[in-house]
């Protein structure tokens, strides 16, 4: 029988890291980086307990961004950059709710991808 090695989770000290939010029309994901880049956690809207069109809602993304911070501060984290990315609903909710979790934010960055004139978009929606 084959022995399973499962790498054991590294509890790193970290002070300074960064916080993406990517709010898209359906959910919003937050993933919380050391500042070399990698994930100390992730947590999104379906992650948290909400299904289907609720994972879109403010709340959704205001629960998830709660989570996501205590779990960062548990490993030490203190100070954030802020890099939000997409249209969705759950943009300013998510940031206020870092704020309140007790995380000191560094600067608010929209990284939004803007095509310089590259591919033809899609064909307009009709509803």
């Amino acid at each position: 029988m084959a022995k399973s090695s499962t790498k054991k989770k590294i509890r790193k000290n970290v002070v300074r890291g960064i916080v993406y939010i990517t709010a898209t029309f359906n959910n919003t994901l937050i993933t919380v980086t050391d500042m070399d880049g990698d994930t100390i956690c992730q947590d999104s809207g379906g992650s948290v307990g909400f299904k289907g069109s609720r994972k879109s809602t403010p709340f959704a993304a205001q629960r998830a961004a709660e989570k996501a911070a205590r779990t960062a501060m548990r490993s030490g984290l203190r100070e954030v950059e802020i890099r939000v990315k997409g249209p969705g609903a759950g943009r300013e909710s998510a940031i206020a709710a870092i704020q309140q979790a007790g995380l000191r934010i560094a600067s608010i960055e929209d990284v939004t991808p803007i095509p310089h004139n590259g591919c033809r978009p899609r064909k307009r929606r009709r509803v």
